[in-house]
């Protein structure tokens, strides 16, 4: 077994299985003898795959994955940096920071290489090392005194933490949880993110909407926590369970302001969008210019979430130019306009309803019926092939293309084209579809880059845990997309492993 170096190099070790890869495809027989002797199960695989030769590597250094491997070399990495740094590297893996979420497992794996890291003090916070946090607390200004590499106070530590989870951190972190508040600690106090400069985050959004863990936000609220502190509502919508969110409306927490109804709405989120209505939720309130029925119909929520809505007491009659029916019928939600009076539709909104419903022959016989029909879509009728692009409708996007809708209208929240959207979401089969019809990839969006620039943003960022990201850099590179000067950018690593193969 290979032996790793104490300062391992990622890179090198990226190429060693990439040099191993090619050695595989010229039948070199100590290659084919490494992987007979380390995975023998891909021995005779029909095509072998820069993964293969990642995980052989891995076994070859006495690791179950290349997963494995990287977080170590990670880790290692991290305990080469000066020692003043280590406690930095912590938080940012047991926290995040910025858009950057947390990596519990790499902030384990640093505390089990180096132990002393937990006699920092504000990392004992956010590890739950009780014995370091009472030494502190014998200076009695500490417990609100914001310090270490977030500039942060005590309390806010633990509660971000996302080592909360784990079962041999919880008992601590829980432990000087209330060990701080016993010593005086605000519970109303809160850091700045850099990511968010404008949005101080508090002890309690780290409980009830980063880390989701209901019995530290009781623990919080009872202790005197604010739930008004325009976070925790809000986020409390994203946890796995609804618990948080009852906890904060039991507490008082306010709605009106806080567009917590509206982001309920931006995801299937029925239980905790009736829990807001139930809670006093104003089901006419105004997000801009936006109704909480015209951002549900946007959104694509179902009947059911729109049937919430008018049960509490929403308006049905829509104040913009068109009616809710219409705005459903345009995004081919049949079932949500059946809950509002009929309206008779215009040729053009029946062209788009058809068209979202993916009926190419319903709409092209309408067509016939009303030539020159297309020349009559306005910016909201061409919009829809974004939206729909945005939600993942593909036989609706198909049928508008095929209509002949301009193929590079920009839409959605972020004034995007549809390519960009299909991209954004991984959706390999519909941005293979774009381009064969004339999609560019120098298509811009919203924040100023193009398709490769979306490419780059969501394959770090995953909006969508099921999509193609590596599927959609082989459609790009097919297309036209630069390898060697966007190597010059920073990708995922699988991204990264799959344009360095290509050159």
């Amino acid at each position: 077994m290979k032996e790793l170096p104490k300062n391992p190099n990622f890179d090198f070790l990226r190429n060693e299985a990439k040099s191993l890869l090619r050695a595989i495809r010229s039948s070199d027989p100590s290659a084919l003898q490494r992987v007979v002797d380390e995975a023998p199960h891909l021995a005779n695989l029909p095509v072998f795959l820069l993964a293969n030769a990642q995980f052989c590597v891995a076994r070859e250094y006495g690791f179950s994955s290349w997963a494995a491997l990287k977080s170590e070399v990670l880790a290692r990495t991290v305990l080469n940096r000066p020692r003043q740094e280590w406690p930095q590297a912590f938080l940012e893996y047991a926290i995040g920071r910025g858009m950057i979420g947390a990596k519990p497992e790499l902030a384990k794996r640093l505390v089990a290489s180096a132990p002393e890291l937990m006699e920092d003090p504000y990392v004992s916070c956010a590890v739950g090392n009780v014995k370091r946090v009472k030494t502190a607390l014998a200076d009695p200004t500490w417990v609100n005194r914001p310090g270490g590499p977030f500039v942060s106070p005590p309390l806010v530590l633990c509660t971000h933490s996302k080592l909360l989870r784990d079962p041999e951190f919880r008992t601590g972190i829980m432990e000087t949880v209330e060990l701080l508040l016993a010593a005086g600690a605000d519970v109303n106090d809160s850091y700045i993110d850099p990511g968010f400069p404008d949005s101080p985050l508090s002890a309690l959004y780290g409980a009830a909407g980063r880390v989701g863990d209901a019995d530290l936000t009781k623990k919080l609220l009872d202790a005197g926590a604010n739930p008004d502190d325009n976070e925790s509502l809000y986020h409390s919508c994203e946890v796995e369970d609804t618990e948080c969110m009852r906890l904060l409306l039991r507490a008082g927490a306010r709605v009106k302001g806080t567009n917590s109804l509206f982001h309920c709405l931006d995801g299937d989120r029925l239980d905790r969008l009736q829990l807001l209505l139930d809670a006093g939720a104003d089901p006419n309130d105004m997000l801009g210019h936006s109704t909480p029925i015209y951002w549900a119909i946007y959104r694509r929520r179902s009947a059911k979430h729109v049937k919430a809505l008018l049960d509490a007491g929403a308006k049905p009659n829509s104040p913009y130019s068109e009616s809710y029916c219409v705005l459903a019928m345009r995004a081919g939600l049949l079932e949500v306009a059946d809950l509002f009076e009929p309206t008779e539709l215009k040729p053009v909104d029946h062209l788009c309803a058809l068209a979202a419903a993916g009926n190419e022959q319903g709409a092209r016989e309408l067509l016939q019926d009303h030539p020159g029909l297309l020349s009559q879509l306005n910016k909201a009728h061409l919009k829809v092939l974004p939206e729909l692009a945005s939600a993942g409708n593909f036989p609706g996007v198909k049928t508008l293309v095929r209509l002949g809708w301009p193929i590079a209208t920009p839409g959605g929240d972020w004034s995007a084209s549809a390519l960009n959207l299909a991209v954004f979401r991984g959706d390999l089969a519909m941005a293979e579809f774009l381009i064969e019809n004339g999609a560019s990839l120098e298509e811009q969006h919203g924040y100023g880059d193009n398709v490769v620039g979306t490419l780059r943003f969501a394959s770090e960022a995953r909006p969508n845990p099921r999509g193609d990201y590596l599927g959609c850099a082989k459609l790009l590179v097919a297309h036209g997309m630069s390898v060697a000067a966007e190597l010059e950018r920073d990708w995922t690593e699988d991204l990264r492993d799959y344009f360095e193969s290509l050159l």
